[in-house]
């Protein structure tokens, strides 16, 4: 189960990055709406990645939730913002996936 609340909280982590990139590109009113949506994703992320290292390590809770936080704001962002999704950029994307699933192997 705690790894479950420690892959929606990667995801929450994706959710406040989006939200972040969002607020950059309005003004006025529409930027605070994306501000307060970082805020809420930011404290339920942290949320769950305090409660899913009740059980789990520490160094590798975090290396996972960063992890698919790390992977799903570049996805977010070539898919989303429009950056660029090179050979190189996807090849460490694929590491980085790759070193996760590992890590969950161990543990």
């Amino acid at each position: 189960m705690n790894w479950i609340i420690l892959i929606v909280a990667g995801f929450c982590e994706v959710g406040f990055t989006y939200c972040l990139g969002r607020a950059k590109s309005v003004d006025g009113i529409a930027q605070y709406g994306w501000i307060a949506g970082f805020l809420v994703f930011t404290i339920i992320s942290m949320g769950l990645l305090a409660k899913a290292t009740q059980s789990l390590p520490i160094g590798t809770a975090y290396a996972v939730w960063t992890g698919i936080g790390a992977v799903g704001t570049v996805l977010v962002g070539i898919f989303f913002f429009h950056e660029p999704a090179t050979f190189g950029r996807l090849f460490f994307i694929f590491t980085l996936v790759s070193s996760i699933i590992g890590l969950k192997i161990v543990s």
